[in-house]
């Protein structure tokens, strides 16, 4: 079986391909193509409160390459949904219906705490040690989501807009950074000791750059350390000296901080990277509801 998933983000767009085997019983997911393209449409949408005329053409153009793709891997189910700055566009119900039109995609806006429970269909924690708790933190471009999970339940979920994209655009405020601290203080404490899980493009990148193995975490101390060093170099020297995106570079940083406010604040010192994101949580989700009609 043949499943896709889109994630519709506030700094990019991605289309997951995955083919569903049988192994011993259980469904193995075996990625077949991955495609990320920059849209940026919080750039537009937590200024301008809507998406402007060249990037809601390049909505619309990706939707195109992404219907082809599917058609070309015989995709036989697919869930396309946008979070943060289509969430808050005043035209994103326009556009979603000219990308029906245009593509046949059938896009939905989700909630944050949808986004949340989405990460969370990965099931990730279930395989971990039990005798931990875990949060799941995963920083986008216009909000960032928490799921805390212990003794294999979730106790809380919240999704947040402080996201990369805002930073970037100077629009958190003390009071955004203030709630979080503070619903991190009443909700996220455990008797157990607490570890991350992150996810997004960001930590990815981080987590490659640390040459940390696989199946091991990194430290806090080495993101702030990380934080200090991106926040000391301009856009270009970052892409020069890391080989990186502009639209990475300029956005990294602003990630960093995200992840070491909400460690800190939650005292948590490690953090697996899993390489998780919302478009695993979708396949995940796509596969069990099938599963469960039958």
């Amino acid at each position: 079986m043949k499943i896709a998933a889109i994630d519709i983000g506030s700094n990019a767009a991605r289309l997951l391909i995955n083919e569903v085997k049988i192994n011993n019983k259980q469904p193995e997911f075996i990625k077949l193509n991955l495609l990320r393209i920059p849209l940026r449409l919080g750039m537009d949408v937590f200024t301008l409160g809507k998406i402007g005329e060249e990037r809601e053409k390049m909505v619309i153009d990706s939707m195109k390459i992404f219907s082809d793709l599917m058609k070309i891997y015989k995709v036989e189910h697919y869930r396309a949904c946008a979070t943060s700055a289509m969430r808050d566009a005043e035209n994103g119900q326009k556009i979603i219906e000219e990308v029906k039109k245009t593509s046949g995609i059938n896009i939905e806006i989700i909630t944050g705490d949808e986004e949340a429970s989405l990460v969370f269909e990965n099931h990730i924690a279930e395989g971990l040690d039990k005798e931990f708790a875990y949060l799941y933190i995963d920083v986008g471009g216009g909000s960032t989501e928490l799921t805390f999970y212990e003794n294999g339940k979730m106790k809380y979920e919240k999704s947040f807009n402080i996201g990369t994209i805002r930073l970037l655009n100077n629009l958190v405020t003390p009071d955004n950074w203030k709630d979080l601290k503070e619903e991190i203080r009443i909700n996220i404490n455990s008797k157990k000791p607490i570890v991350a899980i992150g996810s997004g493009g960001n930590i990815n990148k981080v987590f490659s750059m640390s040459k940390t193995k696989d199946g091991r975490p990194m430290s806090l101390s080495h993101l702030k350390k990380v934080h200090k060093e991106f926040d000391d170099l301009t856009v270009e020297e970052r892409m020069t000296k890391h080989n990186m995106r502009e639209d990475r570079a300029d956005v990294l940083a602003h990630a960093l901080k995200i992840f070491n406010n909400v460690m800190t604040w939650s005292e948590i010192n490690r953090i697996f990277v899993p390489k998780i994101s919302v478009a695993d949580g979708l396949i995940h989700n796509i596969y069990s509801q099938l599963h469960d009609k039958k």
